[in-house]
């Protein structure tokens, strides 16, 4: 694993030298080519050196965020156009990239907690610096706070573990059966809040609406999965007092989901809506993971890799209608079928995989969900009912507010895409559907 991570980091200076922000981008697809054979068919750690070592749910997650960072280079390009400190830029995504790698391939939860902590520094100033408008400070502050506030209390918990069991590493860790209740809380409420549950979801549109694109891509694609992840992970302790207290989380989560699909309904800017959709997604994430059932965990990480992608691929749609309109308003952006057609296509395809439609791989996701949830209880049922009725329906809403009606007279440019935008859908759409072909390696990982 450390080969990886020094390519990573000699990649830093190259992004200083004069016209090298494609060379870079190039580097990184090299080194995603070279991460695919390292794929373990074996069901421990792999590739191990120091700290560092790899398996089955990590290389997954690793694999998203390689690609995602090359994406966000990819659809950064106005960065470079206005030259607007485009090396700080790719130094800030390297970075970001390479403590994204070492929280993935963490084998123990101290180096995991440190990590994790510091994939907030790179998004902060991805908000701070290349943001929009001046609430980004604001915004910036609430990511901060609200994810520092809770994780402290993990810190403790994992100086009390290492002091009880005498080790921290994930594969020697098992199931502790005399816990507190505030053990379980300090263990978990980090990643609740990181995911983000409803309830503790308010840092995330803020934070989403004023970052650019490439910042909303990082955000949605892969630090909300540092949540799914950690739980994976600490779940194995917690699993007595989880079978007591779980029913908590999964109520909160499916209510909250069908509360943040109605707020969905009446957004009116395309990246709030997109960004309040991830949260609803992730609230049936949580309740999956929460039943603990083999179902709900592999149910659980793939909807986390296909909404990486998916989520992703939206908010690239709507960077590209904002840059030539200008604006993010549903009001503004309607009638863009006219306007761009060949876009249309992919507003639809990346819109029907957002609402879990086949062969996308949240459907499979979204079927071992609901499989784990409804068997965990038939009351849940209800809820998921509505869940995945408004799931349809705010995505529905988005995609004909924003191709159907008249074209706002406002508009006088006449621009398609470039051909950088298509690739860029592209690569967004083509994984999110190829990977049920393979989705043995997603389902049976345990």
């Amino acid at each position: 694993m450390l080969k990886f991570l020094f390519f990573l980091i000699f990649l830093i200076p190259v992004c200083f030298m004069g016209s090298f922000w494609w060379m870079v981008q190039s580097m990184i697809f090299l080194l995603l080519f070279m991460f695919m054979f390292m794929f373990s068919y074996f069901f421990c750690w792999g590739g191990i050196s120091y700290l560092f070592g790899c398996d089955y749910i990590s290389y997954g997650l690793i694999m998203l965020s390689l690609w995602i960072c090359v994406l966000m280079v990819m659809a950064s390009e106005s960065v470079l156009r206005h030259n607007y400190f485009s090396s700080f830029f790719l130094c800030i995504v390297l970075f970001l990239l390479i403590m994204l790698y070492c929280t993935f391939s963490s084998m123990n939860l101290f180096s995991f907690y440190l990590f994790f902590e510091s994939s907030l520094i790179p998004t902060l100033f991805l908000i701070l610096g290349w943001g929009y408008q001046p609430e980004r400070l604001q915004a910036g502050i609430y990511l901060l706070f609200y994810t520092l506030l809770a994780s402290l209390p993990m810190l403790v918990c994992i100086m009390y573990i290492y002091n009880t069991l005498g080790l921290i590493d994930f594969s020697l860790i098992n199931m502790m059966n005399e816990v507190s209740i505030l053990f379980y809380l300090g263990m978990i409420i980090a990643f609740l809040v990181k995911m983000p549950m409803f309830m503790v979801h308010l840092w995330l549109p803020k934070a989403h609406v004023e970052a650019p694109v490439s910042g909303s891509m990082i955000l949605a694609g892969v630090l909300l999965k540092l949540g799914g992840y950690g739980l994976l992970r600490v779940y194995i302790m917690l699993m007595s007092i989880g079978m007591k207290l779980n029913y908590l989380w999964i109520s909160i989560s499916l209510v909250g989901g069908v509360l943040v699909s109605l707020i969905c309904m009446r957004q009116t800017d395309l990246k709030a809506l997109i960004a309040y959709s991830s949260v609803a997604h992730m609230g049936i994430v949580i309740g999956g993971l929460m039943t603990m059932f083999y179902w709900g965990f592999c149910g659980s990480y793939t909807l986390m890799i296909a909404h990486g992608l998916c989520s992703s691929g939206l908010f690239c749609l709507a960077n590209i209608s904002y840059e030539r309109l200008g604006s993010r308003s549903l009001l503004i952006n309607k009638g863009l079928m006219n306007f761009m057609p060949s876009l249309a296509m992919w507003w639809f395809l990346l819109s029907s995989c957002n609402m879990a439609a086949p062969p996308s791989l949240n459907l499979l996701g979204e079927i071992s969900l609901l499989n784990s949830l409804v068997s965990w209880s038939w009351l849940t049922m209800i809820m998921l009912i509505f869940l995945s009725f408004f799931s349809a329906a705010y995505t529905l809403y988005l995609f004909s507010y924003s191709q159907h009606g008249m074209i706002y007279s406002g508009i006088y440019s006449c621009s398609l895409g470039y051909t950088r935008e298509f690739l860029l859908l592209f690569l967004h759409w083509f994984p999110l559907n190829l990977l049920i072909l393979k989705s043995d390696i997603i389902m049976f990982w345990m």
